[in-house]
C-alpha cells in the first residue's frame, strides 16, 4: 500500500511540476524578446512532421506517440511566453494549432485529398477541387518550388477550412465574384486587399478614440457618463466598427497568402475562394455561422468540442460541443494574453448553439425555415444587441487595444486625423488627439 502511495505522490508531485511550468502565471512568463522569439515557434517543427506523416500510409501509431509533445510545446508556447509591451499581446495565436494535433494523431488512415485513393498521389492543390464539383482547369497550376513532403505538410496542415480534403466535404464555399484569370484575379485581390486594410484602419482608429477602449490597459464601450440614448449608440457603433474590423482583418491576411499562392507559388484563384459571404445578409443565426461568417476555426471547434458533444448526446451534443469549444478557445486566448476569465463570453458562444437548436425545433414544428426578414431582425438581435456583452468584454479586458496596424503605416492617423485636426473647430479636435 505505501509503495502504492508513493508511486502516487510522484506521479502528482511529477505532474503539479509540469502543469506549473507550462502554465506560469503571467509574472512568471518568460518575456518575448529576439533572443525567445524562436522558442515560441518550436512547436511548429513536430506539428509539421504531423502534417508530413498523416499524408503517409500506416504512420498512424508514430502519430499517436508524438501527439503528447506537441500538445505540451503549443501550450508552452501559449502560456510560458508573453510580450513584455502589452501592445503587442493579441499575437498569440498558436492554440489552436492543438486541435491539428489531435486531428493528425486520431485520423488512423490519414488524411486523402478530394479524389485520392492512395495517400500521396494527388498533386493538384487541395483546395482547387470543392468535393465533387471541381472540373480541371485547362491551365494547371504549376508544381510547387518545395519538395514534394514539405509541400503536403504545408498543404494539409493551413487546410483551415478542409476544401478539396476529405473532412471538408460540405462546408460552405463562397462564390467568387473575381475573375479567376490569374493575372485580372492578381489585381483584383490587389485592389481588395488595398481596400480591406484601408476600411481596417479606419476602424481600428475609430475605436482607439474611444477613452480606455483604445488602451492595451482596457475599458468599457458603454461609456457611463453619457445618457442612456447616447452611450448605446456609441456602443453599437464600437460594436459594428469591430466586427468589420475583424472581416477585413481576416480578409487582408488572407487575400495577402493568395496573392502569394497564386502569383509565386503557381496556384489556381480557385484555390483560394472567399473568406466570407458577406454575413451582415444573413437571414438566420445558421446561416450566419455556417456560411456568412469565415470558417477558418470551423474543424478546430468540432476537433475541440463537437465530437466529445456527439460521443455524449448525438446530434444536439455535437452542436452545442462545438459553440462550448469556441467560447473555450475565445477565452483560452485571453489567458494566453494574461488576461482574466470571463464565462460570460463561454456562456454567449454557447447559447448560439442552443438558439439554432431553437431555430431548427421551429422548423420542425412549422415545416418552415427560420429567414426572411424576421430570420434577419432575429440574426441581429442575437448578434448585434445580444452580442454587445461580449465584445465589450474584450474591450474591457484590453484584448482590442493593442496593436493591430502600425500608427506610421495607418493612413488615418498619419493623414486624416491631422487633416482634421487643421479643419475642424478645436472643441472636435479633442477627441482626435486620444491616438494621434
Amino acid at each position: 500500500m505505501n509503495i502504492l502511495e508513493d508511486v502516487y505522490d510522484e506521479i502528482y508531485y511529477g505532474t503539479k511540476l509540469v502543469l506549473r511550468d507550462v502554465f506560469p502565471p503571467p509574472y512568471r512568463r518568460t518575456p518575448i524578446t529576439w533572443a525567445t522569439f524562436p522558442y515560441t515557434l518550436a512547436f511548429c517543427i513536430p506539428l509539421f512532421f504531423m502534417g508530413y506523416l498523416v499524408r503517409r500510409p500506416g504512420t498512424h501509431l508514430i502519430r499517436l506517440l508524438l501527439l503528447p509533445t506537441v500538445v505540451v510545446m503549443t501550450l508552452k508556447s501559449c502560456y510560458g511566453y508573453m510580450w513584455a509591451d502589452a501592445k503587442f499581446a493579441a499575437f498569440n495565436w498558436a492554440r489552436g494549432c492543438i486541435g491539428k494535433a489531435l486531428e493528425f494523431a486520431f485520423t488512423r488512415e490519414g488524411r486523402f485529398k478530394v479524389g485520392e485513393t492512395k495517400l500521396g498521389e494527388e498533386r493538384t492543390p487541395d483546395a482547387a477541387k470543392k468535393d465533387d464539383d471541381w472540373t480541371p482547369d485547362s491551365k494547371t497550376p504549376s508544381k510547387s518550388f518545395l519538395p514534394t513532403p514539405l509541400a503536403d505538410s504545408f498543404e494539409v496542415f493551413f487546410a483551415f477550412r478542409g476544401l478539396g480534403w476529405d473532412f471538408g466535404k460540405g462546408v460552405h464555399v463562397p462564390q467568387e465574384k473575381k475573375p479567376l484569370a490569374r493575372r485580372d484575379y492578381l489585381l483584383a485581390t490587389f485592389l481588395s486587399v488595398l481596400k480591406c486594410f484601408l476600411v481596417a484602419d479606419a476602424m481600428e482608429s475609430f475605436i482607439k478614440l474611444i477613452p480606455g477602449v483604445g488602451s492595451p490597459r482596457g475599458g468599457t464601450m458603454f461609456l457611463p457618463w453619457l445618457p442612456p440614448l447616447q452611450r448605446y449608440a456609441l456602443s453599437t457603433a464600437v460594436h459594428v466598427a469591430s466586427a468589420v474590423c475583424i472581416i477585413t482583418g481576416f480578409r487582408t491576411f488572407y487575400e495577402l497568402f493568395a496573392l502569394v499562392a497564386v502569383g509565386l507559388l503557381g496556384q489556381h484563384p480557385t484555390a483560394w475562394p472567399p473568406i466570407f459571404d458577406n454575413p451582415f445578409s444573413s437571414s438566420s443565426l445558421a446561416e450566419f455561422w455556417a456560411k456568412r461568417w469565415h470558417q477558418v476555426l470551423r474543424r478546430t471547434f468540432i476537433v475541440y468540442g463537437g465530437y466529445p458533444g456527439e460521443f455524449v448526446a448525438g446530434r444536439v451534443g455535437l452542436v452545442l460541443g462545438t459553440f462550448l469549444a469556441s467560447g473555450l478557445f475565445h477565452e483560452c486566448a485571453a489567458l494566453a494574453m494574461g488576461r482574466k476569465w470571463d464565462n460570460g463570453v463561454v456562456a454567449y458562444f454557447t447559447l448560439q448553439g442552443v438558439l439554432i437548436l431553437l431555430e431548427r425545433t421551429w422548423r420542425t414544428i412549422t415545416g418552415r425555415r427560420v429567414g426572411g426578414w424576421p430570420g434577419r431582425i432575429w440574426a441581429y438581435f442575437v448578434i448585434m444587441v445580444l452580442g454587445q456583452s461580449c465584445v465589450d468584454s474584450w474591450h474591457r479586458r484590453g484584448l482590442v487595444g493593442g496593436l493591430l496596424i502600425p500608427p506610421i503605416i495607418s493612413p488615418t492617423r498619419q493623414i486624416l486625423i491631422p487633416l482634421a485636426n487643421k479643419l475642424l473647430p478645436p472643441q472636435f479636435t479633442e477627441l482626435l488627439n486620444h491616438t494621434h
